[in-house]
């Protein structure tokens, strides 16, 4: 009933009426030299200052009375496209925008409006484009979009190498990340030093941390929205770069030109060509690799409907000794979109997804050995409609529904070709969800942005589902049955409403206050009680014992450019977030292939609250950002530190990051980066217990993370020579230098007790730090 009502309200109650006779401009903005489709472009009418943006696929549709008027289409890094119009009847327009000198590339650092950040309705919303990525220094001089995000206010990870990342206050499972449309899992290589997008083949990256749209859903604490290129639909071009650590090329151009193009773009380590040449015979059969392999085509079918096919794959391999242990993880996406349009004010994008995570653990063959799997597949279907009502309303509806086969852990043991198993079984859930929301502009000064999402999660068979006796906190649930379940028999079944609300008050032109309220519901759990996650770690649905996660959060924000061309971007935001049904363990809970696992888990309430500070200097030969996050993020769990409230693994209260990029001329720039932040929390024990000459750590007060671990702080690097170009042009090419870590900080990982070798009864704190040194780099790059 809700959510009918909404869909009345946004149709009849909260637009205004319009004319009979007005009639609707629409069309699409392009990149003229690649035929990109041009995300966030701006369009603006002279005479009366309406104006809308191109949506993700570069769309664009605005209804005015008849009349003379100016179009304005922009967006930095292009030349602005001035075109006057006689509307006299729905129009089509296409446009495509030339892209400005170098010199004035080079000194730009976003593709969105100048004021987008005053004037725009988005609040906690972060965008970043691929040419200030690639300026920024890298690890081994590897170009990382999620590296890039973690220099973001609001944005942390545990520590160096770790997978993923931290977003106010909420831990890494409790962020989506998509790659055109489709989840990604585990979104790093190497265990955490790279991410899996191959910068050459994304197109835009936007961040949700709050004031998320209601089309977006799944997910707690944000949404890392990537968009991959389409490929240049005007000419055949190869993007490359070789560097320490591996390689990549990307190639891409026209199936049939101005209607169709293709992406093609790889990457792999190499570091194990150089095995063979070790000493060490078990180095020398070893393996340790990684590769991704990121495709995408398009094809418009004719001006009102167009096709889209995209995938990637990926995967990390180790393995050493003879008979040979290996361990292997690794995603692979898949993303069919149909964009349709309906009519002038009626844009449709209809997408199916399948998404894949997995990993292999074995030693030896199917005679003698065994091996360890776990994975998580779904199957998605996504129509999405967008109705430009009228310059002042945009109203966005659709549903998704999902298909999830959880495979949390499954032991194959065999001896003499005798096979046995253990671990758990596989379980199923239908995930549906309906949504809608209005952007409405009141006035000249006042919009606001509000939906409603309604999710149904329903856990499935076939299977088996335990039930278990109340206990005491902290303490192991016993059984007390289980009921067998056929294929597609309801278990259980989750409701939910998430409304969502933003605000937007113009002060100025050049100053605005902002404010958002969002509910979001998560019903997938990462299970891991590492300090970092690891490619280990099990995703578990809700279950009849496993609730979903809420969370409600409200956010306000001011907003403040200086200089009359908006060189300089402010923003001070504040925001407060409560969260239900936190997963914790008990004392000494087995979370790898335990059937038995619902038993060992425990629930309770979160909260997370911070202030963010972010400076930008969007324009000119010196550029970059500052960003300050003043938080906290803490649980409270009955049964653990004494049922008071504990910070969070990934709690860090002062994070301060310093971005800086310096065109020196047009054959030379500089990329520095400093990072400072507060340690991570760590439970060390508070006395020891001495037993028969052996040492026993003890945590008298049961106290949960009752110290920190030292701050962080690193400074990085880097050089970046154009080279002189070749065939008159064609073949641009740069070299990257670098240095990571530059004063060698040895940065605490974490920090644990042992006893002493050679006397147990002394105890010795040992810091683990992931890397201790400078890391120089160099690293090739061509275009042609």
């Amino acid at each position: 009933m809700a959510f009918r009502n909404l869909i009345l309200l946004l149709l009849f109650v909260s637009l205004q009426s319009i004319a009979q006779n007005k009639y609707t401009l629409s069309g699409y903005v392009k990149d003229a030299e690649t035929g990109e489709d041009l995300i966030g472009a701006a369009v603006i009418i002279k005479e009366n200052n309406s104006s809308t943006a191109t949506n993700v696929y570069g769309f664009y549709s605005i209804t005015l009375a008849p009349g003379q008027y100016t179009l304005q289409f922009s967006s930095l890094g292009y030349q602005t496209y001035v075109q006057p119009i006689n509307l006299n009847k729905d129009m089509s327009l296409q446009v495509k925008l030339q892209t400005k000198s170098q010199e004035l590339k080079a000194v730009e650092i976003s593709s969105e409006k100048s004021d987008a950040n005053v004037k725009d309705i988005q609040m906690s919303v972060a965008k970043l484009e691929i040419k200030t990525i690639q300026k920024i220094p890298a690890f081994l001089g590897e170009i990382d979009l999620v590296k890039v995000v973690q220099l973001l206010p609001g944005v942390t990870t545990v520590g160096e190498g770790a997978t993923g990342f931290n977003v106010r206050g909420g831990s890494i499972d409790q962020n989506m990340v998509l790659m055109d449309e489709a989840p990604v899992y585990n979104a790093s290589h190497l265990f955490g030093f790279f991410s899996v997008f191959n910068p050459d083949a994304v197109k835009d990256v936007k961040l949700y941390k709050g004031g998320i749209p209601a089309q977006y859903g799944g997910r707690l604490s944000s949404i890392l929205d990537v968009r991959l290129k389409d490929g240049n639909n005007q000419s055949y071009h190869a993007d490359g770069g070789v560097g320490l650590l591996f390689s990549r090329l990307s190639v891409e151009g026209p199936l049939v030109k101005d209607k169709s193009s293709f992406i093609v773009a790889a990457r792999r380590s190499y570091f194990d060509i150089f095995f063979p040449f070790a000493r060490n015979k078990n180095i020398r059969q070893a393996q340790a690799y990684f590769y991704d392999l990121t495709v995408k085509m398009n094809y418009s079918l004719n001006p009102n409907n167009r096709i889209y096919l995209s995938g990637y794959f990926g995967r990390d391999a180790f393995g050493v000794g003879k008979p040979r242990f290996g361990f292997d993880f690794g995603n692979a996406t898949g993303t069919f979109r149909w964009n349709h349009i309906y009519n002038s004010r009626l844009f449709s994008n209809v997408s199916l997804i399948y998404s894949n995570y997995d990993y292999l653990i074995g030693v030896g063959d199917d005679y003698d050995g065994f091996n360890w799997q776990s994975r998580i597949i779904n199957y998605s279907i996504k129509p999405e409609f967008t109705y430009y009502h009228n310059p002042k309303n945009t109203i966005v509806f659709g549903g998704t529904s999902t298909f999830y086969d959880f495979d949390p852990g499954r032991l194959k043991f065999y001896s003499k070709g005798e096979k046995r198993e253990m671990g758990d079984k596989s379980k199923y859930t239908i995930e549906n969800a309906l949504y809608a929301g209005n952007e409405q502009r009141i006035n000249g000064r006042v919009s606001i942005q509000y939906g409603l999402r309604y999710t149904n999660f329903n856990y499935i068979g076939k299977g088996t589902a335990y039930y278990f006796k109340s206990a005491e906190p902290n303490i192991r649930k016993d059984t007390i049955g289980h009921q067998d379940f056929d294929s597609f028999e309801l278990i259980k079944s989750y409701h939910q409403l998430e409304p969502r609300f933003s605000f937007k008050f113009e002060i100025s032109d050049q100053s605005s206050i902002k404010a958002g309220y969002n509910r979001t519901t998560q019903n997938l759990h990462l299970i891991s009680n590492t300090a970092a996650s690891t490619p280990l770690d099990v995703w578990v649905p809700s279950t009849n014992n496993i609730k979903p996660q809420l969370s409600d959060q409200v956010a306000l924000g001011y907003f403040r450019n200086f200089t009359e061309n908006n060189t300089y971007e402010t923003s001070l935001e504040v925001y407060y977030k409560n969260m239900q049904n936190q997963i914790d363990y008990i004392d000494g809970a087995e979370l790898l292939l335990n059937k038995l696992l619902e038993g060992e888990l425990m629930n309770g309430i979160g909260r997370a609250y911070g202030m963010e500070l972010f400076l930008k200097k969007a324009k000119g030969n010196f550029n970059g950002w500052i960003s300050y996050t003043l938080a906290r993020s803490e649980r409270k769990v009955k049964g653990i530190n004494n049922d008071e409230w504990y910070p969070n693994r990934f709690d860090r209260a002062h994070n301060l990051n310093l971005v800086a990029m310096y065109t020196l001329n047009e054959k030379i720039e500089f990329g520095g980066t400093f990072i400072f932040s507060t340690g991570t929390p760590t439970t060390f024990p508070t006395n020891r217990i001495e037993f028969q000459g052996y040492v026993i750590p003890h945590n008298v007060y049961g106290s949960r993370n009752n110290t920190r671990i030292p701050v962080y702080h690193r400074l990085d690097v880097s050089a970046t020579i154009h080279l002189k170009d070749k065939w008159q042009g064609k073949y641009k090419h740069n070299i990257v230098l670098s240095a990571y870590n530059v004063y060698a900080r040895k940065n605490p990982f974490s920090i644990y007790f042992r006893g002493n070798p050679s006397n147990p009864t002394i105890t010795e704190a040992i810091q683990f730090s992931v890397i201790g040194n400078i890391v120089p780099s160099i690293a090739y790059n061509f275009k042609f």
